[in-house]
């Protein structure tokens, strides 16, 4: 009887360990190609509207009236933003101050209170550049942000740092011989889905231009330059953008011919985003290494970077598709002298 106790309570703690791996229903399929093609996309209403709530952009400020003097000809060493009026760049500075200042500093956490001009802090000159940056994406990457554009908000979401961001990481070594290094596998990271695949394709393919693209076009692989090597750094990525959008591979993928462009238009704005990060990082993020303090480091000395999921938060669209542009104009294109 013993024996059979036994049993049924490791048949118990199997079967909870095995659902604690699945979703928990109401799942939801929506067809967009011919039934068993697999060209469904599966979605869960529990989960989204959990998305939804903890993604919501706080409250706009009001708007500020665009006419009067410029910020620079008021404020000192205005750099990005002279071309404000004095109302506007007061409303867009008290909104960085809620978008990503810890409570207890606000303003001085980038600048010094007694000469708001300084700029000795490494978070003034920060903050300068990604202002420039912000600029660029909602005027010269509208290929993928579209109208919408993006805020401070976007990736900060009330904190100093994104909290969605990688570093160079090599991984944990083997103890020698063939093991010594895993080429970064077969140990869990929470940003390629826990898979066994490479647990950094981003400082690849997204702080460089590594080559996506890996599939051949012919039926045998000969001329094909591609590695196996190439191809799992590929797929690792594939499974970061999954899981940072929220989606399924159907989302943007033919899922009858992967490499193929008849297929969801979400794949052409994917397209775009990719290299609208690699510009991110490549020209806006990866220079500040050099004005940054240790602490602020990883291991291998670089510093954080962007990836899909640093907007996306695990929705399609980041913020719910909320329009930060038509709510902060100010961070759109610069304006002419009046």
């Amino acid at each position: 009887m013993r024996s059979v106790s036994t049993c049924l309570t490791a048949l118990v703690l199997g079967s909870a360990l095995f659902l604690a791996g699945c979703e928990r229903p109401p799942p939801a399929a929506d067809q967009i190609g011919y039934r068993g093609t697999s060209m469904g996309s599966v979605t869960n209403p529990r989960t989204l509207e959990m998305r939804e709530a903890a993604n919501r952009p706080p409250e706009a400020q009001p708007a500020a009236d665009p006419t009067g003097p410029r910020a620079s000809t008021i404020y000192q060493n205005v750099q990005v933003l002279g071309d404000l009026s004095e109302g506007e760049f007061i409303r867009l500075m008290a909104s960085m101050t809620e978008w990503m200042a810890p409570p207890d500093q606000s303003c001085g956490y980038c600048h010094n209170l007694e000469n708001m001009a300084d700029e000795s802090k490494y978070q003034f000159r920060v903050a300068r550049q990604m202002l420039v940056m912000t600029r660029s994406l909602n005027t010269d990457w509208k290929s993928h942000v579209g109208e919408t554009g993006v805020t401070c908000y976007t990736c900060h979401r009330g904190n100093p740092q994104p909290q969605a961001t990688f570093k160079l990481d090599p991984g944990p070594r083997g103890a020698g011989g063939f093991t010594a290094s895993r080429q970064g596998q077969n140990f869990a990271a929470r940003s390629v889905g826990s898979t066994s695949l490479p647990n950094d394709p981003f400082t690849q393919l997204l702080a460089y231009a590594g080559e996506i693209r890996v599939n051949t076009p012919t039926a045998l692989a000969a001329g094909n330059p591609r590695t196996i090597q190439d191809a799992e750094l590929t797929y690792s990525l594939m499974i970061h953008m999954s899981e940072g959008l929220g989606v399924n591979c159907t989302f943007c993928h033919n899922s009858q011919n992967f490499g193929a462009w008849n297929g969801p238009p979400q794949r052409a704005t994917a397209f775009h985003g990719i290299r609208m990060v690699r510009d991110i990082n490549t020209r806006h993020v990866q220079p500040l290494a050099a004005i940054l303090p240790p602490e602020r480091l990883g291991p291998e000395g670089d510093n954080a970077k962007v990836f899909c999921a640093t907007c996306h938060q695990a929705q399609p669209k980041p913020m719910g598709g909320a329009p930060m542009l038509r709510d902060y104009p100010e961070l759109g294109a610069p304006r002419p002298a009046p």
